[in-house]
């Protein structure tokens, strides 16, 4: 279910000298900040509290993925009434956003940090009897999540008022001002540093390497690093990087980002290579995708940080020959299916030009190709493909039963194209990843979308490291760690699925088209392309349409492939680069400072 948060950003704001009503204080603020501060329970308790607002990806929008809103998928509620439909259709404002505005969410979490690092060092209020090393945990932590709350917001707004103490009641709202990107990276970057540079602690207790499992959802050091790799990137990336004048070169993006990667592998961090069953899984890939992590890492060393909200894909966006789904959802574009190697590590379409056409009905296949046959256009493709996407011919089961999805038209998942028919596909696909093919009414065996893992560092290092050294030049770190090059980056993570290593000798514009290519396949779904479209400012050539694939089935079993367009969406013009602030607050803002907060084309 989407939660959207209305709560402008001044009333949000006022709030962070606020009372502490939800751990049943009185209303005055200086007893109850004594009374918080002064007991070793309820300074945990808040401090746990400060840490509770990191997103929880999945099926946010009405029980879809963020992948409905970008060109990995075209959702099948399509024209129904609801956030999906109007998003198409251009429907967000500055008053309405359909796919979440989250400003209040992330600047209550923020107020909450700022209240207790304000508080936790100051003798009248902090009794101080607490033990000095989770004392620092608590710091740490808390800092590393306001971290992680101004970047969200940063990613999303672009600048944006950066408060590090609660607002006072008599506070100059006409002094505000909009931080830049480049302001927000600095303090991101600046608090992880500061908060990793609290000595690790030998127990149980403080800013930690290693949790165990009955800590689920605790800032690990990882953690932190994941944050500093995730806002280099953002940085450096032409959508923030004022031109090319930022600090954030690629140059200090890759060396971030190699610290990040090195770091965590040091610290016992890996791919999940776990092989399994034939009869639960294609891969180790798409078996990582549907396996609640164990924060231990006795198992899954690859997950940093995993959302809590298991997702029930068989249910929103499963097929229709599931008893008990209600949507088709997020069905799957054919422009993401043609991302796809086949085995041999080729691509299918020319990655220059993949399509002949404005309307992407005609493919330039590569001609370096030799085994994609456009008659049977699901053989031998990319291990991934298989544990992603339901497609024609796909088995439903893997244990024996015989069970194959049929996505033709008039099969018993067939296409359709009824504006008042939610169950079945739009695109002729649907989503498998994270999906448990056990998974129905009866059992709830879906996965848990990764906030951050260990694929997507490699993957930070490698677009950093190819525009900052070229694609095969050995780059290492100030820490630590096996000198890596941006193309053994990526073919660390192909490995893990048996796909062939990249070429070496590709050019940097070459390389560019590979790894922007891997990053889709390796992080379909898992709310990433969203934001990489935005950053990389090519949102007005991947999310005007989207294609799907029509299946006719002749009396012979013989299958004829027609591609087509689906409807046109009015969500890709440079202003969908940011979200628009909303209209309340941006008006009190024009008053208070004579400026106008609103972002560009809003």
């Amino acid at each position: 279910m989407k939660t959207i948060y209305k709560t402008t950003l001044y009333p949000a704001l006022a709030l962070l000298l606020g009372s502490c009503a939800d751990l049943e204080m009185p209303a005055d603020g200086r007893a109850s900040y004594n009374d918080i501060f002064g007991q070793y329970e309820r300074t945990s308790q808040y401090a746990t509290s400060c840490m509770a607002y990191v997103v929880q990806p999945g099926l946010s929008i009405d029980g879809s993925p963020l992948a409905s809103v970008c060109d990995e998928a075209h959702d099948a509620d399509d024209y129904a009434d609801g956030n999906i439909s109007n998003y198409y259709k251009g429907a967000m404002s500055p008053l309405y956003n359909p796919i979440g505005d989250c400003w209040a969410h992330y600047y209550t979490g923020i107020r909450r940090c700022n209240t207790f690092l304000l508080y936790i060092n100051d003798p009248e209020y902090c009794a101080d009897t607490f033990r000095e090393e989770e004392k620092q945990g608590w710091i740490a932590m808390v800092r590393v999540a306001r971290a992680y709350y101004y970047l969200q917001l940063a990613k999303r707004y672009g600048p944006i008022p950066l408060l590090t103490i609660p607002y006072s009641t008599g506070h100059d709202y006409s002094t505000d001002r909009r931080a830049s990107f480049e302001e927000i990276a600095d303090f991101v970057i600046s608090e992880c540093q500061r908060a990793l540079s609290t000595p690790e602690p030998t127990g149980t207790f403080g800013f930690r390497w290693n949790i165990n499992d009955n800590e689920r959802g605790k800032l690990t050091r990882g953690f932190a690093y994941a944050v500093m790799s995730e806002a280099a990137l953002f940085a450096a990336s032409p959508l923030n990087n004022n031109g090319g004048a930022s600090k954030y070169t690629w140059d200090v993006a890759t060396e971030i980002t190699k610290e990040a990667l090195d770091q965590c592998l040091n610290h016992g961090y890996e791919l999940f290579t776990t092989a399994p069953a034939k009869t639960v899984a294609y891969s180790a890939y798409d078996y990582y995708c549907f396996t609640q992590s164990d924060p231990s890492r006795s198992v899954d060393k690859e997950t940093i940080y995993e959302s809590t909200a298991q997702m029930n894909v068989w249910m929103y966006c499963g097929l229709p020959t599931t008893a008990g789904q209600t949507r088709a959802g997020a069905c799957p574009s054919q422009e993401l299916v043609d991302c796809y190697e086949t085995t041999d590590g080729q691509p299918v379409l020319n990655l220059e030009q993949p399509y002949l056409d404005s309307d992407h009905l005609k493919p330039n296949y590569n001609r370096d190709n030799t085994i994609y046959n456009p008659s049977d256009p699901y053989a031998n493709r990319d291990p991934r493909f298989y544990g992603s996407i339901y497609y024609n011919g796909a088995l439903r089961y893997l244990d024996g039963r015989k069970d194959q999805v049929e996505t033709y038209v008039g099969g018993s998942s067939g296409i359709s194209d009824d504006v008042n028919d939610r169950r079945h596909t739009r695109t002729g696909y649907y989503m498998r990843k994270f999906n448990n093919f056990r998974s129905g009414i009866d059992l709830a065996g879906d996965g848990y979308m990764a906030v951050y893992r260990l694929a997507e560092l490699y993957l930070n290092f490698a677009e950093a490291a190819y525009h900052s050294a070229g694609p095969d030049v050995l780059v290492q770190s100030s820490v630590k760690g096996q000198a890596l090059s941006a193309r053994g980056a990526l073919d660390a993570i192909r490995a893990r699925v048996g796909m062939p290593a990249l070429p070496r000798g590709l050019s940097k514009e070459q390389f560019e088209l590979r790894y922007r290519n891997e990053r889709r396949v390796e992080l379909a779904f898992e709310e990433k392309r969203f934001f990489d479209v935005r950053r990389w400012k090519i949102l007005d050539q991947t999310d005007g349409f989207v294609t799907g694939m029509k299946i006719d089935i002749n009396y012979a079993g013989q299958y004829t492939y027609t591609r087509f367009k689906l409807m046109e969406r009015l969500t890709n013009s440079d202003k969908y680069l940011l979200f628009p602030i909303n209209q309340d607050d941006v008006t009190k803002m024009n008053d208070y400072t004579g400026e106008n907060w609103q972002n560009p084309g809003w």
